[in-house]
């Protein structure tokens, strides 16, 4: 998280396992200037499982990954993206928005620092909740491979 030029909040992510790109159904986690357009889960507990951005009423335990093996588990908070650049990450068929792209929290023994989401950008679960309440609707997300 960058303040005035300064780096004041660093955390370790995981992108999509496909890489880079921003084409609908690609499953890539897609470039350049975004902004939070939405923030959902204010106020629930760590680890509560969201499915198309509605909390399910679970908790996400090892147990319940055993249940449900296949899930793409979306927990605790959800900051969603929306592009700024037409026909880049904007509009068409390349809109991060319509692609349900968030930044989000993922289970604890899942990898974080290596790609592993579906386009998302995961962020353990004590991060994701730390960044949901330094930043409101409308902050600058910019989205680089380095």
């Amino acid at each position: 998280m960058i303040q005035q030029d300064d780096v004041v909040r660093s955390y370790t992510i995981s992108t999509a396992k496909n890489g880079f790109g921003e084409e609908k159904n690609s499953y890539m986690t897609p470039r350049g200037e975004h902004v939070i357009r939405a923030k959902i889960g204010a106020g629930h507990p760590d680890n509560a499982v969201f499915v198309e951005r509605r909390f399910t009423g679970e908790i996400y335990t090892p147990d319940l990954n055993h249940e449900f093996p296949n899930r793409d588990w979306i927990l605790t908070r959800i900051l969603w993206l929306s592009g700024c650049e037409p026909g880049f990450n904007r509009l068409g068929n390349v809109d991060t928005m319509q692609r349900y792209i968030y930044i989000h929290g993922s289970p604890a023994e899942r990898p974080v620092g290596t790609p592993t989401s579906h386009g998302c950008i995961r962020m353990r679960n004590q991060d994701i909740v730390e960044l949901f309440d330094l930043v409101e609707c409308g902050v600058k997300v910019n989205i680089e491979k380095i």
